[in-house]
């Protein structure tokens, strides 16, 4: 990677976008205030992905594709996944760098029980497919990355199917000392992941072993552009570019995403002891023992089970915090910076290296962005913005603060700034500049302060993350 992208982190910020129409304007402006390829800029010549993007090589695109519809409506109000006309806008740019040799891929795992083929077709995936080859003479390819698929009866897992997944197949990569997780291993048995039986999730991660089943295809490829849809998020605080790589994992029951009981007994799952929460806690295990072996009943009972269960426990769709769907949530960051790692340092075997093993950019959907009970339930907010950087964690810094929230009690970016072996950022806070079309966000990112747009959080992270004037101390949850 040039200078550009290689030295102290530059987060570009494209305002004034009206509509998606407008987004291809929105990256090239982005693209030309980090200076790629400055010598060429104006000129039929100009070439910014030719910064780290190479005649010959592999590419994926990653966007978020988390699920065709919101928990409260058939609809994805432009606020759930990652918009078509971003990734048209990426592709086009890095096809033209490739010069007419390489491949590009559009790849993600989105939720387990997503419709990829509604999505697809949402997105517009095949038209842009065709488009970008037509335009740039280098073929594209669309992949779902699942492994299997579960069926779900209002939100409960009734079946699975399989699914073709990754072409290449999948790399185990076990960050095992370097993970997230050491420090809190002693906590790893109540680790609670996508489906009602936890064994698998607890095989892959215990006695120093933290593994998760990452796509060969990005493996194996030499640039990864992240394309995040920015929300709001229940077990994160938001979700931007790094907590988007939980869709380079083929297996959702590898990945944990919060543990069980409260933060007294290690866990943190509930906020805290009350009664209804422990009687929850002893019928929800019980639940998952037995809910499994009914076979071919489940799907009768399905629907019936879950109504009973919202009036007696609450609706987590609306006030109820469970799940670990709350500011102390202390499972999921980890999981998120873990992956992070893997698709910086880990090679297509696997092995972990001390040195980057591909190049990465981020460009950030934030044309309509998603607030209140994001992820899969977020209200649209346009914000009228397209961020682009080459680090995620400045990336996502820098998102929070325009949205209002104070970094320092979000632990995924807060931690992500922590000295590691295998670091995700080698600059001080200090040094991450911002430029902009809007004279508002220019300047070091710490100039950046106070509500910004003024986004609504989950109701789990409300009144807890929002940006004041004066300094807080940092998120405790003891």
């Amino acid at each position: 990677m040039t200078a550009v992208l290689n030295g102290p982190p530059r987060v570009a910020i494209a305002t004034g976008i009206a509509g998606y129409s407008d987004v291809d304007a929105g990256l090239r402006r982005a693209c030309e205030m980090l200076g790629l390829d400055a010598r060429h800029s104006g000129t039929p010549d100009w070439n910014p992905f030719g910064e780290f993007i190479l005649p010959g090589n592999t590419v994926v695109i990653k966007p978020n594709f988390v699920r065709d519809f919101r928990e409260s409506s058939a609809d994805d109000a432009d606020c759930l996944f990652t918009h078509g006309r971003v990734i048209a806008a990426v592709l086009l740019l890095a096809g033209r760098a490739l010069k007419g040799r390489g491949r590009l891929i559009v790849a993600d795992a989105p939720q387990n029980d997503a419709d990829f083929d509604a999505i697809r077709e949402r997105c517009g995936l095949d038209e842009i497919s065709a488009v970008t080859s037509s335009e740039t003479g280098v073929p594209v390819d669309v992949l779902d990355l699942r492994s299997s698929a579960a069926m779900k009866i209002d939100g409960i897992i009734v079946g699975h199917r399989v699914l073709a997944g990754d072409p290449l197949g999948y790399v185990a990569v076990d960050l095992g000392r370097r993970s997230a997780f050491l420090e809190i291993e002693d906590a790893c048995d109540r680790l609670y992941g996508a489906e009602y039986d936890r064994r698998e999730l607890l095989e892959h991660h215990t006695s120093g072993r933290h593994e998760y089943l990452i796509s060969r295809t990005v493996l194996t490829a030499d640039c990864v552009i992240n394309v995040p849809k920015l929300k709001t998020h229940k077990k994160t605080g938001l979700t931007a570019a790094l907590k988007n790589l939980v869709g380079i994992n083929g297996n959702k029951n590898w990945l944990p995403h919060h543990r069980l009981g409260t933060p007294r007994q290690g866990g943190d799952q509930f906020a805290d002891d009350r009664l209804v929460h422990r009687a929850e806690q002893r019928l929800a295990s019980a639940f998952r023992h037995v809910f499994p072996a009914l076979g071919p009943v489940r799907p009768l009972i399905a629907a019936t089970v879950k109504s009973v269960g919202r009036r007696v426990f609450g609706d987590t769709n609306s006030d109820t915090v469970r799940s670990g769907n709350w500011y102390g949530n202390d499972t999921t960051w980890r999981m998120a910076l873990d992956l992070n790692r893997a698709l910086v340092y880990a090679d297509d075997r696997g092995c972990l290296h001390d040195r980057p093993q591909r190049r990465c950019f981020t460009v950030v959907d934030a044309v309509i962005a998603g607030e209140g009970n994001g992820p899969l339930d977020a209200t649209p907010r346009h914000a009228g913005l397209v961020i682009a950087g080459a680090n995620p964690v400045a990336v996502d810094l820098t998102c929070a603060r325009l949205m209002g929230f104070d970094d320092r009690r979000l632990p995924l970016i807060a931690r992500a700034m922590d000295v590691h072996p295998l670091p995700l950022i080698r600059h001080s806070l200090e040094v991450i500049e911002l430029c902009s079309d809007d004279e508002r966000y220019r300047g070091p990112v710490a100039l950046l302060r106070g509500r910004q747009l003024g986004f609504r959080p989950h109701f789990g992270w409300a009144g807890r993350i929002e940006a004041e004037d004066e300094p807080r101390a940092a998120i405790s949850v003891a």
